[in-house]
């Protein structure tokens, strides 16, 4: 199911109603289940932003690193015209820090990447959850639907 075939809200889960029926389901039964699952989703959600607010950092320190990176080679630039006996020195010491920021560029982007694709696979996986859920409640819903008939069926004999 895609996502946006089906959003559902905690607020949608609290203020969904049900209409009531002889022998329906215990209405504070359902109250505190809906609530169970809106609390859920809620917290869910809630470590969605979180992680995704993880992932901006991220980004925005991978940004820092490739800003830091292009103003060492303009500063290697301005070393180089004003000594050239200096310029093998700081071409050097510029190049060390050129890897050291490549290098933990390289590492956060894979951290990122890495959060990227938990946060897919706990997506994922919440999704298959409610799936199951939904299934398993409609199964439920559907033998009772039909235990309800039955009896109809008797006491209409």
């Amino acid at each position: 199911m895609s996502e946006d075939a089906f959003h559902l809200t905690p607020l949608d889960i609290r203020k969904q109603e049900f209409r009531r029926a002889l022998r329906g389901y215990e209405p504070v039964g359902v109250e505190d289940f809906r609530m169970r699952v809106a609390d859920e989703l809620e917290r869910i959600l809630r470590e969605k932003a979180q992680l995704e607010e993880r992932l901006a950092a991220l980004g925005e320190q991978l940004r820092a690193f490739r800003d830091r990176e292009r103003a060492m080679n303009e500063a290697l630039v301005a070393a180089q015209q004003l000594r050239e006996e200096t310029r093998a020195a700081a071409a050097r010491e510029a190049h060390m820090i050129v890897r050291e920021a490549e290098a933990e560029a390289r590492r956060l982007l894979e951290e990122a990447r890495v959060t990227e694709q938990d946060v897919r696979t706990q997506t994922t996986e919440a999704e298959r959850q409610f799936r199951g859920y939904l299934a398993g409640f409609r199964a439920l819903l559907e033998r009772q639907l039909a235990e309800l008939r039955a009896l109809d069926g008797h006491q209409g004999t």
